[in-house]
């Protein structure tokens, strides 16, 4: 089984893919870079594994939506809310503030929208050449957050990101905790890659998590919520463990 793991950025050169194959006692990382793949390329990795996890937003919350569309055919009936959690947080975010303590950015609201836009970009370009794009997570392409699965697996999830001594000592430790806790994981080609930037090391968790999907390792979407994923997008999060 082939996993790709993809931390999208708005710019290319900051885009990391991983590649991942499976085998029924490991898994091995078998191709690792960063700004060497433009949109076609990139769909060309998603085609080319069996799952593939993508930390970037892939949808807009609804009532943002709407109120964009509102504003757009005039906005006479549009009122300021009393809040704008539900214009800049999707239910996805919510969930995953609340079952983890690890709040995503607000893709209405952040810097990550200009992301989610090229995102979009992609998923139409595979949707018009068939490979079929479910939001929710039942398809090829899965919505991941590694701070997120680093907190439920017990790892450390905060620290790692930037060229800053700091972070790239705390980015070393989190490779090296890796190895402890996934010794299942041949990463060692990639080890330095992963140490010297995190835009390596978050597609690489990309893809472990992508491979977990596969094997029935992750949460579902709740039944109540599944409507709603359909159309803002689904972050898929492991269940903790690490065998």
């Amino acid at each position: 089984m082939i996993t790709a793991g993809i931390d999208l950025s708005a710019n290319p050169r900051k885009t990391g893919v991983a590649t991942i194959e499976w085998s029924d006692d490991d898994a091995r990382v078998t191709a690792l870079a960063v700004g060497e793949h433009d949109d076609a390329a990139l769909c060309d990795v998603v085609r080319a594994a069996a799952t593939t996890g993508i930390d970037c937003p892939i949808g807009w919350p609804d009532a943002f939506v709407d109120y964009v569309v509102a504003h757009r055919d005039g906005g006479h009936d549009l009122v300021v809310p009393e809040t704008r959690r539900p214009l800049t947080y999707r239910a996805t975010d919510l969930h995953v503030w609340q079952r983890t303590g690890v709040r995503p950015l607000a893709v209405s609201a952040e810097r990550i929208g200009a992301a989610a836009m090229r995102c979009a970009a992609i998923l139409a370009m595979l949707t018009r050449s068939g490979t079929v794009v479910d939001r929710a997570g039942s398809g090829p392409v899965i919505e991941v957050y590694p701070a997120a699965a680093l907190k439920i697996w017990g790892l450390p999830h905060r620290g790692y990101k930037g060229r800053d001594p700091q972070s790239s000592r705390a980015r070393a430790d989190l490779v090296d905790h890796l190895a402890i806790a996934f010794p299942w994981l041949d990463l060692d080609t990639f080890a330095p890659l992963c140490r010297d930037t995190d835009d390596a090391l978050d597609a690489v968790l990309c893809a472990v998590i992508a491979g977990r999907a596969r094997q029935g390792r992750c949460e579902p979407v709740p039944a109540d919520l599944r409507d709603l994923a359909s159309r803002e997008g689904w972050i898929v999060l492991p269940r903790a463990g690490h065998d």
